[in-house]
């Protein structure tokens, strides 16, 4: 399986609806739009989004430039008071195995 290259670092967001949030559920899909447009004028690129059942309610993958720049965008996403979340740098087969491979 061929692998792909990734230019900017990948990270992978849980979000929950908060009870602000649940209150204007209707809204949630223009709320998205929004958020698209408002991440990628922070160079941030939201590449798949996903409702989920479970612990959370969404899950978006995107890419940055950099930790600064998803931190800001995710920092101006949450304060609108709709989402928390939680957001981990997420690394490529390629960036683990040479990760793994410089252990001494």
């Amino acid at each position: 399986m061929p692998r792909c290259e990734v230019l900017m670092p990948t990270y992978i967001t849980h979000a929950r609806w908060t009870p602000q949030g649940t209150q204007k559920l209707k809204d949630s899909p223009a709320r998205l739009d929004d958020a698209k447009k408002a991440f990628q004028a922070d160079g941030v690129k939201m590449l798949h989004f996903f409702m989920t059942t479970g612990a959370h309610d969404m899950l978006f993958i995107a890419e940055a430039p950099n930790d600064e720049a998803m931190a800001k965008a995710t920092l101006k996403a949450i304060a609108l008071g709709n989402i928390t979340t939680q957001t981990s740098r997420a690394f490529t087969e390629d960036e683990y195995r040479k990760i793994v491979g410089s252990l001494k």
